[in-house]
């Protein structure tokens, strides 16, 4: 167990050795560093920040919260005409005085504009978002797709089921009763037909790997022409589509499916608040008419699916996402949690099924699979997870025992107690992080034997490759995947896997800018939090608002000396008895929140009644060690 104290160090004390005395009484300076929960991010060759003018001359302060040090701008009088704007530059090898030097490559802009806050995570994470005059071209020279050797499916009333802001529509679905259970279609674009094998669009789309979703922008995998446009599946226009047929017993087991390569027009485009809206009663003008013989049959077939999940045992997390609303000039209206409808697990489990089967089809036909594979949890986390779930009253099997229906039940006995959030955030971070590979795991979140990504080829690449594998066991067309491609499904694999860790990793930095800009001009105001996460240099908190993460540092802690219990994730006040928990409510202060780095500082605020109960003690000499019995402390 470690002991701190919450007293602020001296200016000189900081980045340097500790002085003796009163006002420096902490045992080391522990390293600032992020939360488990943040993932590693890739790693980036250019650096963004602030040029700045400094007494030895000008440097970049960066705009990644891990980065403590400046960098100094080589040359200055470069530097000089982009005083104060937001650049980005390149680490140069050179050093000078022991700092390290960069040169400027391009001007992003004013970091008071909000427009910009995308594009410093954009070029921070080197994302590609300019596309070649040649893709351009080849995408601009694509013709619509006619019936020639492909199934007609416009006569089958597909719809499209995607939020209020979609612009690319990959998937449509369709249900009916069946003699036996339902009868289910989900068509998706046929992105294939249209993105050949190495030419400039096939190339420049892998480099991507995905597209990027931004609160203000979207850095898409295809250009324009084709991900909203001859791809997409826009409703009452023909569109090429690869189509699954799938049939599900009443108890929602796949019996057994198909693959077409087709030509289908969607007879509406939905959102999933019109959809749910519908179901509970509320039909608009435009569902009515499609209510009984297209939406509720989805329902139909979707309750038999969701009746197999549950019998499954799938890992059930419910993380909340955070949803930034913008006003026209790109500033934040709002943050809201994105609300969650039976239409979204709707068209999840159509998917799922969809997945499934594309994963069995490829996998009894030879190595033409690029798997989507989640590993069980390897035995640290399973350990960390064992501990931290004892504290609270819960029990976890061992390792070799582990399904994810355990993991499912015990969120539901913590889904009505004050440690819902953190015992899932705690759940996740155990997780291994799954991943794109031709050797098949299977998926323990999803409890599935043969997993693959089938439904998503105008915004992943995975989706694309798994698409060409079906047309070539499938004998769809002359178009498959190819033989070096086969060979290579292992390295295809590991590059899409890490552009997939880029894009979620500047994903959620833009909605932490964002929502750092929000809370800018709150700075003194207090709030409702709730600590989610326990450190040897501090606490960490999340706003219950609107799900805002930030650090409450040593020095904002009431004063004290304070002892670190990893094993009970607390701090503990030696003179005062004051007690800091995972998952314990708070009031915190609004200290700081930097736009440029996207990161917020709290300070606790105590309550009255509280702090008059607590006995007040003063220590002139530095306490002796907490005693043994201290380090058994139960979870409270």
């Amino acid at each position: 167990m470690k002991h701190y104290h919450s007293r602020k160090p001296t200016k000189k004390f900081e980045g340097g050795s500790p002085k003796r005395g009163f006002r420096n009484r902490i045992k080391h300076q522990p390293e600032t560093k992020e939360p488990a929960s943040k993932p590693s991010r890739v790693a980036a060759v250019n650096v963004v920040g602030i040029v700045r003018k400094a007494a030895f001359g000008w440097t970049l302060q960066p705009s990644d919260r891990r980065e403590k040090n400046e960098y100094l701008v080589r040359p200055s009088s470069k530097a000089e005409q982009y005083a104060g704007e937001l650049v980005v530059a390149e680490i140069l090898q050179s050093s000078k005085n022991g700092r390290r030097e960069v040169s400027i490559k391009d001007c992003i802009g004013s970091p008071d504009d909000p427009k910009n806050i995308s594009l410093i995570a954009i070029n921070a994470h080197n994302i590609p978002y300019r596309f070649s005059d040649e893709a351009l071209e080849e995408a601009s020279a694509a013709k619509p797709v006619t019936q020639k050797d492909r199934t007609d499916l416009r006569s089958i009333p597909l719809v499209t089921i995607d939020g209020e802001d979609a612009r690319d529509f990959d998937d449509a679905v369709f249900a009916e009763p069946d003699v036996n259970g339902w009868h289910l279609i989900v068509a998706i674009a046929d992105v294939s037909h249209y993105v050949k094998a190495r030419s400039p669009l096939d190339n420049e789309a892998y480099e991507r790997g995905n597209s990027v979703y931004f609160p203000d922008r979207v850095v898409p995998m295809l250009p324009e022409a084709l991900s909203n446009g001859l791809c997409s599946l826009n409703p009452n226009v023909d569109r090429a589509c690869m189509a699954v047929h799938m049939w599900i017993s009443k108890s929602g087991e796949l019996t057994r499916w198909q693959f077409v390569r087709g030509i289908m027009k969607s007879c509406a485009r939905l959102t999933y608040e019109q959809v749910q809206a519908a179901m509970d009663g509320k039909a608009d003008n435009y569902t009515k008419p499609l209510l009984d013989k297209i939406i509720k049959p989805l329902y139909g077939a979707y309750s038999c699916l969701a009746a197999a999940r549950v019998k499954r045992g799938t890992l059930e997390l419910d993380l909340p996402e955070r949803k930034v609303i913008l006003n026209k000039d790109g500033s934040v209206k709002a943050i809201k949690q994105r609300e969650r409808f039976d239409s979204h697990k709707l068209i999840e489990e159509f998917m799922i099924a969809a997945n499934v089967s594309a994963a069995v089809q490829l996998g009894e036909k030879g190595n033409f699979c690029l798997y989507r594979v989640h590993d069980k949890p390897n035995e640290i986390k399973l350990t960390a997870l064992r501990e931290f779930l004892e504290e609270i009253g819960f029990g976890l099997p061992p390792g070799k025992q582990l399904h994810p229906r355990m993991l499912t039940q015990i969120l539901e006995k913590a889904a009505n107690t004050p440690h819902a959030q953190v015992v899932n955030e705690f759940m996740l971070r155990s997780q291994a992080q799954a991943i794109y590979s031709p050797d098949n795991i299977g998926h323990f979140g999803l409890a599935l034997g043969k997993y693959a990504h089938f439904t998503s080829p105008i915004r992943r690449y995975s989706d694309l490759i798994v698409h060409r594998g079906l047309i070539n066991v499938c004998k769809l067309g002359n178009d498959g995947l190819m033989d070096d491609d086969v060979s290579r499904l292992s390295d295809i694999g590991e590059h899409l896997s890490n552009t997939e860790r880029r894009a979620a990793t500047a994903e959620r930095e833009v909605v932490d800018r964002f929502t750092t800009l929000f809370l800018a001009e709150k700075i003194g105001e207090v709030f409702s939090a709730r600590i989610s996460g326990v450190a040897s240099f501090g606490l960490f908190a999340r706003l219950d608002e609107n799900g805002a993460d930030g650090i409450i540092p040593f020095n904002s802690l009431p004063r004290d000396f304070y002892n670190y219990d990893e094993k009970h994730q607390s701090l503990v006040g030696q003179r005062e008895g004051r007690t800091y928990q995972l998952a314990m409510p708070v009031k915190v202060r609004l200290e700081k929140a930097d736009k440029l780095t996207g990161s917020i500082s709290f300070a606790i605020v105590e309550d009255e009644e509280e702090n008059k109960s607590v006995k007040k003690t003063f220590h002139k000499r530095r306490p002796v060690k907490t005693p043994s019995k201290n380090k058994n402390r139960k979870w409270r």
